[in-house]
């Protein structure tokens, strides 16, 4: 029987969790992405790195009872086990819940769809009573621009949007979060995919030689991120109450996530959320 908690990643600079740079994965670096939506995730694994690399060598804590023993290597073939234990704490992965994507001469507004909200409602455990908003719901105050319907139209870099229902979605801020309730869309579950690669936040990157202005050798790619403000929610299953990985009281921190950090890539605010 587990306990469960969830997290919320608000990322501060772009977040890059995916193909790693190097000539053998091509010029182009991707995100891994939602096998159903296409959009952006981060692996369990990497959260779990994250929050046990953090949490190593503090005095007070210990990241071997938390996440498990690591592996070390055998004293003998007597059939001592490897030192291993399963970790208290687990990870899924890190679904978006919000999008931010811009909108020539417009605000910048943040995009969800159905199914992501559906899991968010899911992992924090919200009332069965609240409905998941219909695709292409905005809230009253939302500023877009009028067209001649009386419907509110969103212009995107690759074409419009246009609102066909108006409903509170405040239920759907995330703790912890900066979000407006008047900067929220809800699209359809196929329409996410082309805005998410539409948002992406894209950088070329190359690395020079140490002795003249040109590229090292094969050292060019492309990378690409999620954007600064990209909202996401994440799973903990807790086999035991206590888990304190920010300190005593604390439910929220600034850590790195993924690669490309040294670059101004990775940081993230996280919240916790539910009974750890």
């Amino acid at each position: 029987m587990y306990h469960t908690a969830f997290g919320i990643i608000e990322t501060l600079a772009p977040l890059h969790v995916g193909a790693s740079a190097g000539e053998e994965t091509g010029n182009l670096n991707l995100v891994f992405r939602d096998q159903f939506t296409q959009t952006g995730i981060i692996p369990g694994s990497s959260i779990r790195g994250r929050f046990r690399a953090d949490m190593r060598g503090k005095i007070d804590r210990d990241e071997q009872e938390w996440y498990g023993h690591q592996a070390v290597k055998r004293a003998d073939a007597n059939g001592e086990d490897d030192g291993t234990t399963e970790a208290l704490v687990k990870f899924e992965y890190a679904s978006l819940v919000w999008l931010p994507v811009f909108c020539p001469g417009q605000p910048i507004v943040w995009v969800t769809c159905p199914r992501l909200l559906q899991r968010y409602k899911l992992l924090a455990k919200m009332n069965k009573g609240i409905q998941v908003p219909e695709p292409y719901t905005a809230a009253k105050s939302l500023q877009a621009r009028p067209v001649e319907s009386n419907r509110k139209v969103l212009f995107f870099n690759l074409g419009f949007l246009t609102i066909e229902h108006e409903a509170s979605l405040a239920n759907w801020i995330p703790p912890g979060t900066t979000l407006k309730e008047e900067n929220l869309v809800v699209v359809a579950d196929n329409d996410i995919a082309m805005i998410h690669d539409m948002a992406l936040y894209r950088q070329s990157r190359v690395k020079l030689s140490d002795t003249e202005k040109k590229v090292d050798g094969g050292a060019f790619f492309n990378v690409e991120a999620l954007p600064e403000g990209t909202v996401m929610v994440f799973l903990i299953a807790l086999k035991r109450l206590g888990w304190q990985p920010f300190g005593k009281d604390e439910n929220s921190a600034e850590l790195y996530f993924g690669g490309l950090e040294s670059i101004g890539f990775g940081h993230c605010k996280v919240t916790l959320g539910g009974k750890y």
